[in-house]
């Protein structure tokens, strides 16, 4: 099953907005797309291979990392690439919006300067 763009973005927005209030109110100067494909200069960029999927991008300086200079930086960017996850779900309603709900959390991890390698030992993956 393909989802419209509109049915995708509102579960994007619904993963965002079932985020706990404390985590919504830390998330500073930060915008969150969604984008059908990663490009293939997005995929050369990270270092990914055929066969290897990206699910979603974060792109920024991470909370943990800023400092009283910043100041007037353009947001930071969360993209988050349907087909993807689509593609990952089998096409099952319920998987992408768990895959949606997946992909939106490891992101805004990133965020909050949570490196994938953290994640995998704090159990999420």
């Amino acid at each position: 099953m393909q989802l419209t763009d509109e049915q995708f973005e509102q579960l994007v927005a619904e993963a965002v907005d079932s985020l706990p209030p404390y985590f919504l109110e830390q998330m500073h100067n930060i915008e969150i797309l969604v984008e059908q494909w990663p490009s293939a200069a997005t995929l050369r960029r990270m270092g990914m291979g055929p066969g290897q999927t990206l699910l979603g991008l974060y792109e920024g300086i991470p909370l943990t990392e800023r400092t009283s200079g910043y100041m007037l930086v353009a947001p930071d960017v969360i993209t988050i690439f349907q087909g993807p996850i689509e593609q990952a779900a089998g096409g099952q309603p319920d998987a992408i919006r768990e895959q949606v709900r997946r992909t939106v959390i490891h992101e805004i991890a990133h965020h909050f300067g949570i490196s994938d390698e953290r994640l995998v030992e704090l159990g999420a993956y």
